[in-house]
């Protein structure tokens, strides 16, 4: 296979998939798109973006002619509904609202049509939570195993929950949600952290067409945020010791998870006074936010302990690590007969919380005051269609997506599910002309490459603990790994761009390619090489079901409209398409080819498909 490696530096364009159902289960799949296109350097590896945004827009247009005296005015027309008018375009959307493609989610979403497919996607709960997951495996149990100690439970129950199960959809919106609100495995340093992190993950799968206002406060008060932002032990000023609160949460939850660092406009644009920036927030702001995140701890209501086998330490059970932690000390581990929530007054953003205000109804307001502030609808909004369809959204697109932000259409701010669907549904998500478009696009996300071949191909863990690991290192591995951001600002920021490169020169932001240089993209194939063929100790757990493809890898043909389909939504150029037929067909078959032979020539396929640029670069 080595030698065919070398046929991937001539491939000049870039795509980037996901999917929701696995073409053997006929799970649920989705996905959406935006204008954007990418060129990956052939010497250098490091990325640059062709051309131009192109602009699209939607409208419509009403008949209707008077009604005969005498008869009853007409009924309102039924609404319309959009559906894909071929396998491709509906492949597209599937691999942006989920993580893979299967025949049966196309045919699917060509029956229903694109919004009550969705609907019904949304509806739909997640399979297996991850508090399911650790208790089925008793990795929540304190016994000679010492899961209480580990992350790598943590890393199972994430590919387990990404890799398999319905509700991908949903799964596919917490993820880009895993994105915006960051927690870090890397850096939960507590006890039981994997149940803690599960929870976290649990969290933005509940509430991932929900509210932003419940999940932005499940989120503050969840155990593994506490440890990860310094809320968890956060004390109120101390003049005898000049102890001040801790900035940490107080300066995130505006900067990152809320309102940004300068004011925009409802379509994401940068408000201006005097030609530059207006900033959203001072350091003052900061000092007085933080206040509101002081005096909470681990609520241990009702929590036993165990003594560890082999040892002394009492271990509490796992379910402190998922309950939202308290401000009052009486449920503490250690009761306390005060309290270390700042009762003086807190003034930030333009708003007072008079003093001896309780640190529930401080946070309730704090909240709510965040929640309400113009920029959250365009500063998620935005970021929410980077992650799913492209990176260079119009303003336009924006703007349609902050408006659901602010209000679904039956007044409700902050509905979740109506932002997700004005993301995937939009018109420039859904055009087929944004394929060809320059300027639209993103790089597909390395972690989401892993998740696409997994469910494409059926895979399974042969243990049933997913015994996965972490795969950041970027040089022989992914370079990314799911809730594994090695800082708050996620893995990539949102307005990068790679300097000196064709998007620098064309004003585009290019997040993802913040984590390509050359050695990752070296990685990349060397990794997905073995892990096509399920070869080396990394993949020991796992297999994966090529049945469908071998029952036709007799003509390379077929084999690659399929693998086109299913992986790219039919973007492989003739060239590229060219390439792959050929080093295919390198393995000549016949009647007394073995299977080993036929997986040989998929393999070769799927490797070639997914290495290429038209692979990706989602479009």
């Amino acid at each position: 296979m080595a030698g065919k490696l070398a046929l991937s530096t001539t491939i000049e364009r870039v795509s980037d998939d996901d999917c929701v159902a696995d073409h053997r289960t006929d799970e649920n799949a989705s996905n959406g798109d935006t204008p954007e296109s990418f060129s990956l350097s052939k010497t250098a590896g490091v990325a640059g973006l062709a051309m131009a945004t192109a602009a699209c827009g939607g409208g419509g247009s009403s008949e209707g002619g008077t009604p005969t005296v005498g008869t009853p005015p007409p009924g309102p027309a039924a609404p319309v509904v959009r559906r894909p008018e071929n396998d491709a375009e509906a492949a597209r959307f599937l691999l942006q609202s989920s993580f893979a493609v299967s025949t049966g989610a196309i045919e699917q979403v060509t029956t229903q049509g694109y919004e009550p497919w969705l609907d019904r996607q949304m509806a739909s709960s997640n399979s297996q939570s991850a508090r399911e997951f650790f208790s089925s495996r008793n990795f929540d149990q304190v016994n000679a195993e010492k899961h209480y100690n580990t992350a790598q439970t943590g890393d199972g129950m994430i590919w387990s929950q990404l890799m398999t199960g319905g509700s991908s959809v949903r799964k596919r919106a917490a993820l880009a949600l895993s994105e915006f609100f960051v927690v870090s495995l890397n850096s939960v340093d507590m006890t039981w952290r994997s149940p803690a992190i599960g929870e976290y993950w649990d969290i933005l799968n509940r509430h991932a067409f929900g509210n932003y206002r419940d999940l932005i406060e499940d989120i503050t008060l969840n155990p593994a945020m506490g440890v990860f932002l310094n809320t968890r032990g956060n004390k109120k000023a101390d003049p005898r010791t000049g102890r001040v609160p801790d900035e940490n949460y107080g300066r995130e939850i505006m900067q990152l998870f809320s309102i940004g660092l300068y004011e925009l406009n409802p379509d994401g644009t940068q408000r201006l006074s005097g030609g530059e920036p207006i900033e959203t927030y001072d350091n003052d702001d900061v000092t007085g936010i933080a206040k509101v995140f002081t005096g909470y701890d681990f609520d241990y209501t009702d929590i036993g302990f165990t003594t560890e086998v082999g040892g002394s330490r009492d271990i509490p059970d796992a379910e402190f690590a998922r309950q939202p932690m308290t401000a009052d000390p009486a449920k503490w581990r250690y009761p306390r007969d005060r309290s270390f929530h700042a009762e003086e007054e807190k003034q930030f953003l333009g708003m007072t919380i008079p003093a001896g205000t309780s640190a529930a109804d401080s946070l309730t307001m704090a909240l709510d005051h965040l929640f309400e502030h113009p920029n959250v609808g365009p500063f998620f909004g935005k970021q929410m269609i980077q992650r799913l369809v492209t990176s260079n959204p119009s303003p336009g697109y924006v703007q349609r997506v902050a408006a659901a932000f602010d209000d679904n259409g039956s007044g409700t701010r902050g509905d979740l599910k109506a932002v997700f669907k004005a993301v995937l549904l939009d018109d420039e998500a859904l055009n087929p002309a944004n394929v060809t478009a320059a300027g639209f696009g993103k790089l597909r996300e390395p972690m989401l490459r892993f998740v696409q071949l997994g469910r494409t191909f059926g895979v399974s863990s042969i243990s049933g603990d997913w015994q996965v690991g972490n795969f950041s290192d970027a040089s022989d591995q992914l370079g990314q790994s799911p809730l594994r951001s090695p800082s708050v600002f996620n893995f990539f920021r949102p307005s990068y761009f790679p300097t000196g490169s064709q998007a620098a020169d064309n004003g585009l932001l290019a997040p993802e390619f913040q984590i390509v240089n050359e050695t990752s993209v070296a990685g990349y194939v060397n990794f997905m090489e073995r892990a096509i063929e399920m070869r080396g100790y990394r993949f020991r757990d796992l297999q994966l079901d090529y049945s469908e493809e071998v029952a036709i890898a007799d003509d390379s043909q077929q084999l690659l409209d399929r693998l086109d389909l299913l992986l790219t939504a039919n973007q492989l150029t003739t060239e590229v398409r060219d390439i792959i037929k050929a080093a295919m067909d390198d393995v000549v078959l016949d009647e007394m080819s073995t299977t080993e032979d036929k997986l040989r020539r998929v393999h070769i396929g799927i490797l070639l498909t997914m290495a290429s640029t038209d692979y990706l670069v989602q479009k």
